[in-house]
């Protein structure tokens, strides 16, 4: 054993800037280079590395997905007069969901996490804790696109 190391206090964890990883992966990425030989040389752990190499290729794929609208439905003009829907059905009650509902919810009850993102141009956005995260990304990057 020719060395002994003594840890006199907690090393905090280091943070690495969006640039820091940029530069760190673009060393990587060069030929004849490996990231165990990277990050030996500058002193990191290589599963940072690994992890960081993921985490690019999720966000590429993500923005190489096409961004695709659904149409849900038309709002009709408003004509001054509010509409009342036809009373041949009573309406259903809020604790119990539609069929069409038990479909869509991942859980049953009520949905919690409400997030209303109020957007320029007076557009509200509504989301709860269920939303795809994906999804949800990639309708606020073609919202902001747009606008």
């Amino acid at each position: 054993m020719d060395r002994i190391e003594v840890i006199t206090g907690v090393e905090r964890q280091r943070r690495y800037s969006d640039k820091e990883r940029a530069a760190i992966l673009a060393k990587c990425d060069e030929p004849g280079a490996t990231i165990v030989g990277v990050a030996k040389l500058l002193g990191i752990s290589p599963s940072l590395i690994h992890g960081w190499r993921r985490m690019r290729r999720e966000a590429e794929k993500i923005a190489s997905e096409p961004v695709q609208f659904i149409s849900y439905g038309t709002v009709p003009e408003g004509t001054g007069s509010p509409v009342a829907p036809p009373l041949s059905t009573p309406p259903p009650s809020p604790l119990t969901p539609t069929p069409a509902e038990e479909l869509v919810r991942p859980y049953p009850g009520a949905r919690p996490g409400s997030i209303d993102i109020d957007l320029p141009g007076g557009t509200r956005l509504s989301v709860d804790s269920y939303v795809n995260e994906k999804a949800l990304a990639r309708v606020l990057r073609a919202l902001r696109d747009v606008s």
